[in-house]
């Protein structure tokens, strides 16, 4: 067994598993119907370490790659690490215009990608390109080294992931090695993950969460990662029970798909519990996960720090609904006022972290990482939260969703999950829109769940018995579906301009 420690870099629990535990797996790509031993993933990342330095790559450069999740984007990612290098994943789902934006703003020497992907070429952004599938073939003619330990600044980036952008610019989070690390040894201690372990990751790789709440905690402790291009709620219990997955996770509309499928409630013997996240999980979701016999928990974290910030055990989530838990390992964390003033337990503040798991800032971009952090080096998450005699922490909303109404405070994420609890509804998204008497008001999307008619009237009368007045939306409209971003995250923006525009 690989004894347990903080590694210096990305690719270095890889490395140390393919010498102590050649033969454990490490990955199953789905989509191509391989299995890769942690001797074999580590083979093909000296490959395409190879590859890369033949085509200049150098410690402190950026290698943009443009595709799904498979085997050889892991294996250009461990690369990277060997390099110094630091991967920037590309959102495939973007025009070739943002694309184009993100990778002239990223300085990219390479970009790697698959073809049927690409929405810019060579041409558009003047960065050459390099085709994933030839290079994957390109590497299986190099002669791998043996094993060896990987020695890397802390500090030197793993990666630069872009954030969303649904309220702006996109900004490119710098993720050194010294992050990616520590919330790998964070999250196995906090969550109890070990070798014996099996996640799925459905989340694209433009996203931290497709790299880090499981994939980098998995082979930190030789666990095994399993890759699927995409979520699909048809397919998705089946493969759990193929895989004999114990861990997995999903954000709540995932989880809202796949309770309204046949096969919701099938037996996983395997499966020890499942994580929401990406958004607040309503009480009703998470009953109705439960009611079908899975153990289920809240996380909660983003792109700048770890992702993963709380704990949280099946019995501690049951005793304490909605709660996303303890702060993980390392993780410093404060709830201030508007004045930067610590609040009293039970009180509402902005959520304030410090430590190892925290990203480096935005690159090239002075201004805005300035703004991010407070004295002492406290990252401003804008986020609101509150926290119990217990230390245990419930994740209220985001400090820009807050608005106030005839001088309260209305938190959305309140109000949502209130809409969520009521009869027929699937999900609900509330903004703040402008009001002449009352300064703003909330304005409610509202999602009925399938073959259930619904009307504003007697939704906003359910709300009034379980909300105080000031909170209940005065405008309401009925919607099959919530615009989303990348993320999943519902894009608030979008509706906020159509609330504005009287929806």
């Amino acid at each position: 067994m690989r004894p347990v420690s903080m590694p210096a870099a990305i690719a270095e629990p890889i490395a140390e598993w393919a010498v102590h535990e050649p033969e454990r797996v490490a990955l199953v790509d789905r989509g191509r119907g391989t299995r890769h031993s942690y001797a074999a993933l580590d083979a093909l990342a000296q490959q395409w370490t190879q590859v890369l330095v033949a085509r200049g790559v150098r410690h402190g450069g950026r290698v943009a790659v443009l595709a799904a999740n498979r085997v050889e984007v892991v294996a250009l990612y461990l690369a990277c690490g060997r390099v110094g290098a630091a991967l920037v994943p590309l959102n495939w789902r973007l025009a070739a215009p943002e694309q184009a934006r993100i990778l002239a703003d990223a300085r990219a020497s390479i970009v790697v990608g698959e073809s049927r992907l690409a929405a810019v070429d060579e041409a558009l952004t003047g960065v050459p390109w390099a085709d994933l599938d030839a290079l994957a073939v390109e590497a299986r003619g190099v002669t791998p080294a043996a094993p060896r330990r990987v020695t890397l600044d802390p500090e030197c980036p793993a990666m630069v992931l872009y954030t969303s952008g649904s309220t702006g610019r996109p900004k490119g989070a710098i993720l050194p090695q010294r992050q990616v690390c520590a919330n790998a040894i964070a999250t196995g201690a906090s969550w109890g993950l070990s070798a014996s372990d099996t996640a799925p990751i459905t989340t694209p790789f433009f996203h931290t969460g497709g790299w880090n709440v499981f994939a980098t905690p998995l082979w930190q402790v030789g666990g095994t990662v399993v890759l699927v291009d995409g979520f699909d709620a048809a397919t998705f219990l089946d493969m759990l029970a193929e895989e004999a997955c114990t861990v997995a996770f999903a954000v709540p509309t995932q989880f809202v798909m796949l309770a309204d499928r046949p096969s919701w409630g099938r037996s996983l013997p395997a499966l020890r519990w499942l994580i929401s996240g990406g958004a607040p999980c309503p009480a009703p979701l998470a009953a109705r996960v439960r009611a079908a016999g899975y153990r289920m928990r809240e996380g909660f974290g983003m792109t700048e720090f770890g992702p993963n910030c709380f704990g949280i055990s099946d019995a501690q989530a049951l005793a304490k609904p909605g709660s996303v838990g303890w702060p993980v390992p390392f993780a410093e964390m404060r709830l201030v006022d508007d004045a930067g003033c610590d609040v009293a337990d039970g009180m509402t503040g902005e959520l304030w972290l410090r430590g190892p798991q925290l990203f480096s800032g935005y690159l090239f971009d002075t201004a805005r990482t300035t703004e991010a952090f407070a004295a002492g080096g406290w990252f401003r998450t804008g986020d609101l939260a509150s926290r119990d005699a217990d230390g245990a922490y419930t994740i209220r909303g985001r400090r820009k969703q807050m608005f106030i109404s005839g001088g309260e405070n209305v938190f959305p994420a309140e109000v949502e999950a209130a809409i969520g609890g009521l009869s027929g509804v699937s999900e609900a998204a509330v903004v703040g829109v402008p009001d002449e008497t009352w300064g703003e008001v909330g304005y409610a999307f509202v999602v009925p769940r399938p073959g259930t008619p619904l009307d504003a009237e007697s939704l906003r009368t359910a709300l009034r018995a379980v909300l105080a007045g000031y909170k209940v939306p005065r405008a309401w409209t009925i919607v099959s579906e919530l615009p989303r971003i990348g993320s999943g995250k519902v894009d608030r923006a979008a509706l906020e301009s159509r609330a504005r525009a009287g929806a």
